[in-house]
Parts: C-alpha cells; sequence; structure tokens
C-alpha cells in the first residue's frame, strides 16, 4: 500500500505528512521515508510516525499453479477463473493476480492485494525476467537461439527486446526448450516462435523475478508465500524507496 494512502487510514492529514515526511520522522525499517507514494507493508516492515509505530494493513500473497483452461481475471460469464481456484474464506475484491497468463497457459502466478507491489512487478522499467517451458511442434537449432538472442520482430514490424533461449530436445515434429524474457507483449512467447516457424503446443511459466514455481504445487493448487519468498517481496518493497 503506498505510504499515503496508509497513513491516512490512521487519520493523519497530507500536511502532516508532508512536514513528517521533510523532518525526516517517517520511518520505514528505521530508515527515514524519501516519498509518500513508496510501497510499505507493515506486515513485512516496521512502520513509525513521529515515534508512534503504525499497525497499518498486513497484505496477502500467495503462490498459485495455475492449470490450463482457466483465465486470468476475477471473473467470467463463460470460464473458470483463478480466483474460483481459492476458498471463499480467502477470496477478495482487493486480491488480483500479478500479470496474466493465457487460458491455455499453465504454471506460477502471484496474487496480492497490494496494488504497488503488481505495478512494480510488471512495468517495464524494473525488467523483470519471466521463465517459461515450451513445447513446439517443430525442430529448434542453435540458429533459433540466435535470433531470441537479437531480439524477434514479428510481422507488423514489433521488436523483442533480446530473450534466452535453451533447447532442451529437438526433432522434426517436437522440441522442448525454456525462454526466458523480461517484458510482457500480448501473447508474446507464441508469437516469437510463430515468427521463427514453429508453434507452440505447451506453455508453462516457472520463474518470475526472483519467485520459482514450488514443484510441490499441483495445478489448481495454492499457498501463501513462504519466509523466503516474503523476503523477496520485502526486496521489492525497499526497491520503491
Amino acid at each position: 500500500m503506498r505510504l499515503d494512502r496508509l497513513l491516512a487510514q490512521e487519520m493523519i492529514s497530507r500536511k502532516a505528512m508532508k512536514q513528517a515526511l521533510l523532518k525526516k520522522e517517517i520511518l520505514v525499517d528505521d530508515c527515514p521515508a524519501n516519498s509518500l507514494a513508496q510501497n510499505v507493508d507493515t506486515g513485512l516492515q516496521k512502520l513509525v510516525f513521529q515515534g508512534r509505530q503504525i499497525q497499518g494493513y498486513k497484505h496477502t500473497y500467495l503462490m498459485l499453479h495455475k492449470p490450463g483452461r482457466v483465465v486470468t481475471a476475477s471473473q467470467d460469464k463463460d470460464l473458470p477463473t483463478v480466483m474460483d481456484l481459492l476458498p471463499p474464506d480467502i477470496q477478495s475484491d482487493q486480491l488480483y493476480a500479478v500479470g496474466r497468463l493465457d487460458r491455455d497457459t499453465t504454471g506460477l502466478l502471484l496474487l496480492t492485494d497490494n496494488g504497488p507491489l503488481g505495478f512494480q512487478l510488471l512495468h517495464p522499467q524494473y525488467h523483470v525476467d519471466k521463465t517459461y517451458q515450451v513445447k513446439v511442434n517443430g525442430p529448434l537449432t542453435s540458429e533459433h537461439i540466435q535470433q531470441f538472442k537479437d531480439g524477434i520482430v514479428f510481422l507488423d514490424g514489433t521488436v523483442c527486446k533480446p530473450a534466452q533461449l535453451e533447447i532442451l530436445s529437438s526433432s522434426s515434429s517436437l522440441s522442448q526448450a525454456t525462454i526466458t524474457i523480461s517484458e510482457g507483449k500480448f501473447h508474446q512467447v507464441k508469437k516469437m516462435f510463430l515468427s521463427v516457424g514453429v508453434k507452440v503446443t505447451s506453455l508453462k511459466r516457472v520463474q518470475f523475478g526472483d519467485f520459482t514455481l514450488d514443484p510441490e504445487l499441483a495445478e489448481g493448487q495454492y499457498r501463501p508465500l513462504n519466509p523466503e519468498e516474503l523476503k523477496i517481496i520485502k526486496n521489492y518493497l525497499e526497491k520503491s524507496r
């Protein structure tokens, strides 16, 4: 949550916030805050305003193994959504998925009610890497590795940032690989492979930034982030300073 919004919930005026900020009387983990717009979670960080600790709001962070035929949305009139996979006591109007996965794409999805964190993880300026396991219906070669490294160009002229392609196996009818990208254009991975002459038949996200899909999570299952993963969240929060 933005620092100013959190303090507003404590009935602190905007004027008082600005004055305290200038006087370095707002401390986040014992360090002076430098912006009222920075992202803070009092469940992970210690927030002090003019000597008084603010308890604030503890955000929710979940890891979900998204199955196929499920849409990344809060609601859909035709298909089940990722929110439908959660029990009613966890579902919330504030909870949302950080980034989208196509209907047929499976794998790692983060759910949170911390809006600014989602912005930070998705904004192009942070270049958060995303890694996918992919199967395609044709051969992959070292030439393709170089094409991905140079930056794939779509038929409409759109240029993709350099991507890392690692070929795991290759044959005339089926190849398996991992691909790491740092952006999120619409259907980007599928379009990248189409641009080099093969079609994606299976796509699974296994890593998002510093988060790795828990191999113990079956498709459709979720769990709260563990202590080590919450440290990652805290690091992202620190970047917002």
